[in-house]
């Protein structure tokens, strides 16, 4: 069981934070859902994914293609969960419950510091979390770099 890693965006935004995550997970050897609420918006995200800095390249696919399977990194809406992951990442208030994130070796929640509801559900998503003993840390963006917060450890109380 991994840790909830929140991400709280105040400086950058989530098509340049994305490819960094994606990045350090893969180096990992995870294989990753970005999970979001909109199609057309992880359509968005899924062009913003292929148009960045060829260096960075992430090879990625929409879920409901021939090749899901061999995807290391799948966009989904919620409800059509990839399979087989190890990584969750959760934008625009996608839903990722404890039963899931007890699974995963990491998941994380991205949100949009300027957006009022945007934190609001962020918060009442680290209080169901560390609420059902799911550890969680807290990063912010600092002057270009991201710094922990807060931390929750597993089975800690909220």
């Amino acid at each position: 069981m991994g840790d909830v890693f929140f991400y709280h965006l105040t400086e950058g935004s989530l098509e340049g934070t994305l490819p960094i995550l994606i990045a350090r997970a893969r180096g990992q050897g995870w294989r990753i859902e970005l999970r979001g609420r909109d199609q057309g918006r992880m359509a968005r995200l899924d062009e913003a994914l292929w148009l960045g800095p060829e260096e960075g390249f992430l090879p990625h696919g929409m879920a409901g293609g021939p090749h899901d399977a061999l995807q290391t990194v799948i966009l989904t809406v919620e409800g059509e969960a990839a399979r087989d992951v190890a990584c969750v990442m959760a934008v625009d208030g996608a839903a990722l419950g404890a039963v899931e994130a007890g699974m995963l070796a990491r998941g994380c929640v991205l949100f949009d510091g300027n957006d009022q509801s945007a934190v609001q559900r962020a918060r009442d998503q680290w209080r169901a979390l560390t609420g059902a003993g799911i550890g969680a840390k807290y990063w912010v963006q600092d002057g270009g770099r991201w710094v922990m917060k807060k931390e929750r450890a597993a089975g800690g109380s909220a």
